[in-house]
Formats: structure tokens, C-alpha cells, sequence
């Protein structure tokens, strides 16, 4: 019988998933449910090399993983005969607090410390919890578990983690710095190793993973030393609609100024600000930016002065930090596909020994592969490395069901073998190549 993997990420009104065939190692299907909880729900729906969209009521989450276990068995566009194939379920969980520090199997006790600080991601851990609970009604003998968010940055040390606040607010209420994005940061953090030819444990880096959210991490030996975001994923770099750092007294100036709330500017800060904010609520989307700018818009071009320069400012504070720097990594869909955002925010750093080749990095421009964009005499590597986070969340949920699971450094992922293949990515990369031919120039092998 065959053994399927499901991965959830579950949103405040969405619900991605991922449909994985263990013993053939591929991708059957991935989708999303899009407006739970409003008119006009539905489901996006890819495999088989076709899309297909349908409209259902979702007015929570649990109809919204039915709808999703009803399309993946369905018997024209599903991929897999029956429910009984899925063998475990893999949640991405937002906010795990302090309390881990690996992915585990839920129990009633671990779902109980999510509703615990639920606080520290109001955002995303009420709907994380949703997903888990809808999962756990419609596949209540499956076991179901929890890939969180913040598991990958509880290595880092007590100056770097914690905040200049009264003892108490720590103590009592477990303000901190937590970090996100730490999937990202484990597959990226791995894959550097393999193809810079070092262990985990002898390696160095600092990785930017640059999307609509950003935030960027300091790899001392193979672990988190450091990184961007801090109790929320509000800290930081200036991102799509997140104002990233600034003087934590401008927001009590502007809600006397004008009267806000404390809810209102907590949104405001996490919706209005960052890129949006800049380009005065015009652009979020690098895309839309960088199309602006060569038209001259000044406001487009000054938000990704302050974006490289922000990302700039952290690459200098982290390589004071680790001291020698293997390799800097872009991942994500901005730092994947964005030579403008990834060459300006290196700009004048060779002094330091990083030095980016321009034409490389114009070259490189895919979410199929890897590839190397510093010059050949650069001290330091610079790599675009596609993240593949749902491989991370699929990888430990069959391992914790097979009770073979540990935290990543006594812990060995396929994608870690020099000789891993990502099946679909490689067919991705034919198809890239045919459209931009000298991709292939700067591809980088293990």
C-alpha cells in the first residue's frame, strides 16, 4: 500500500497543503483554500500538470480540510484512491513559544501549550490550532504533527535572544526574541553545507529570506546564533507591508498625534508599513517596484534603497558576529527571483570579502535550482537556493511517525545526500533554461 504524506499550513482565512508520495518521492498535488470564513471560499487545486479551481462554502477551517480531502480523493482530479493511504500529517505551526525545540507528534498536552501562547502570534497560531483540530476530527487515527516556526532558532544564546526589558516581562510573560522562518532556514542552512563540501557543524553563514515577510538568520556551526525577527515577525528587515525595526517610541507619538488605538497601530504596523508604507500604499510587490523605479517613480526606488540597505546593515552585524562567513544564501521568492534586491543589498560590501559577480547574478533568476553568483575570487560564496519548506514539514512527520526523529543535529534529511534530486524541480529547470538559456552558466552542482 502506498504511504502518503500531508502537510497543512493553515492561515488566518487560508489552508495550504501539500500531497507527498513517499515511496516515489514526489509531489502529487499541491493547493490552497483561499476566504475562509467569507463568501466566494474555494479551492485551487495542481496536479498532474493541470490546475483546477472550485467554489465551496468554507466557513471554517474544518470545512476547508473536508474540501481538501474530498478534491485529493476525488476520482478525476484526485491523486490518491483513498484516505487510508495517508499515513501522517505534518501542520506548520507558527509559534511554539520556548517550549521546543524540534518538531513533535500532538498530543492533547502540546496543543494545549500552542493555546498557551497563542498571545506571541495572534495572527497565525488561533488558525494553526484550527487546522490541527479540523485534522485531527476528519483523520482522528492519523498522527498529526507540529512543525513550528520557531524550533529552529532555540540554539541561540541568551544575549542574542533576549531583550533589554524590567526581568519580569520575561520571566512572566516569555517576552523575547523567538525568530521565524525557521523551516526555511533549516533546509537553506543544510543545502549550503552540501554544497559548499563542509559538515552542518563546520559551517558558517548568513542566510536572507527575503519574501513578502523577510528575515534573515546567523548559522555558527550549523545552528541559529542569531537573527531579525523577534517576539513577532514584526522585527527586522523592511518588508512588504511590515515596518521592520524602528524607534519603539514612534508609535506612542503617532497614536497621541492622531488618536489610535493599540490595536489599530499594532495593524497598522504589521499591514500599513514596509514597502506600502514607503511608496505611499501604492506597491507592496517587488515586481510592481522594480517596474515603477525604471519609470522613474522616486518613491519605488527609495523603498529598495531602504530594503538593501536595512538587509546590508544586518549582513555587517552578523559577519561581526561569526567572524569567518562561508556563504551568504538568498532564498525565498524575492531573494530568489530578484538580481535588483540581491545586488543592491551587497552593494560595496568586498571589502568584507563578498563580492557578488553582476552578470551571475542577473543570470540567475529561478525557483528550480542552485546557483552560485559570487566572483570566483570572492572570499565568501554567495548562493540562490530555493527553499523547500513542505519537504522539511514531510520529512519530519514520517520520521516522528516512524519514531526515528531528533533535532536537526543529530538528525540527517534526504536533501542533505550530495546525490538529491528534486524531481520536479528539475523539470522546472528545463523549461526555465529554454526561456532564459544562460541560467545554466551559473547552476551549481554539489
Amino acid at each position: 500500500m502506498a504511504m502518503v504524506i500531508l502537510t497543512l499550513n493553515c492561515g488566518s482565512s487560508s489552508a495550504k497543503y501539500q500531497v507527498y508520495d513517499w515511496d516515489s518521492k514526489a509531489v502529487l498535488a499541491n493547493g490552497v483554500v483561499e476566504r475562509i470564513g467569507t463568501e466566494g471560499s474555494g479551492i485551487t487545486h495542481k496536479a498532474n500538470g493541470g490546475k483546477t479551481e472550485i467554489k465551496s462554502p468554507c466557513p471554517t477551517h474544518k470545512e476547508a480540510i473536508e474540501l481538501i480531502l474530498k478534491t485529493i480523493t476525488d476520482s478525476k482530479i484526485g491523486v490518491i484512491s483513498d484516505m487510508s493511504v495517508i499515513k501522517s500529517v505534518g501542520h506548520r505551526v507558527l509559534h511554539g513559544g520556548d517550549k521546543f525545540t524540534k518538531s513533535v507528534i500532538i498530543t492533547p498536552e502540546v496543543l494545549e501549550t500552542f493555546r498557551s501562547v497563542q498571545d506571541l502570534g495572534p495572527l497565525h497560531n488561533p488558525a494553526n490550532i484550527m487546522g490541527i483540530e479540523a485534522a485531527q476530527k476528519v483523520m482522528p487515527n492519523v498522527p498529526q504533527c507540529a512543525i513550528m516556526d520557531t524550533a529552529w532558532h532555540q540554539t541561540m544564546p541568551e544575549e542574542n535572544f533576549m531583550y533589554a526589558i524590567p526581568r519580569e516581562w520575561y520571566t512572566k510573560y516569555a517576552a523575547r526574541r523567538y525568530g521565524f522562518h525557521g523551516t526555511s532556514f533549516l533546509y537553506t542552512a543544510k543545502r549550503a553545507s552540501v554544497l559548499l563540501h563542509k559538515k552542518p557543524s563546520e559551517t558558517n553563514l548568513i542566510i536572507c529570506h527575503i519574501g513578502n515577510g523577510s528575515s534573515m538568520c546567523a548559522v555558527k556551526d550549523g545552528k541559529c546564533f542569531d537573527t531579525s525577527m523577534g517576539i513577532t515577525p514584526l522585527e527586522g528587515l523592511v518588508m512588504g507591508t511590515r515596518s521592520g525595526d524602528l524607534d519603539p517610541a514612534l508609535p506612542f507619538y503617532i497614536m497621541r498625534k492622531t488618536g489610535m488605538s493599540a490595536d489599530e497601530m499594532d495593524k497598522a504596523l504589521n499591514k500599513k508599513c514596509g514597502l506600502l508604507g514607503i511608496t505611499d500604499g501604492k506597491y507592496q510587490d517587488r515586481r510592481d517596484i522594480e517596474v515603477a523605479t525604471a519609470e522613474g517613480d522616486k518613491l519605488a526606488e527609495l523603498s529598495i534603497n531602504m530594503e538593501a540597505a536595512r538587509i546590508r546593515k544586518y549582513i555587517g552585524a552578523y559577519v561581526a558576529e561569526l567572524g569567518r562567513v562561508d556563504a551568504i544564501v538568498f532564498t525565498a521568492g524575492v531573494g530568489e527571483r530578484s538580481p535588483i534586491i540581491r545586488g543592491a543589498s551587497l552593494k560595496g560590501l568586498d571589502f568584507m570579502g563578498i563580492k557578488i559577480d553582476l552578470q551571475k547574478n542577473e543570470y540567475s533568476f529561478t525557483g528550480n535550482a542552485e546557483t552560485c553568483i559570487s566572483t570566483d575570487d570572492s572570499k565568501t560564496k554567495i548562493f540562490v537556493i530555493p527553499t523547500d519548506e513542505e519537504l522539511v514539514m514531510t520529512e519530519d512527520a514520517y520520521a516522528l511517525m516512524k519514531g526515528t526523529y531528533d533535532v536537526h543535529t543529530n538528525f540527517t534529511y534526504s536533501f542533505q545526500d550530495p546525490a538529491y534530486v528534486n524531481k520536479a524541480r528539475e523539470e522546472g529547470l528545463k523549461k526555465d533554461i529554454a526561456k532564459r538559456p544562460h541560467i545554466a552558466d551559473v547552476v551549481v552542482r554539489p
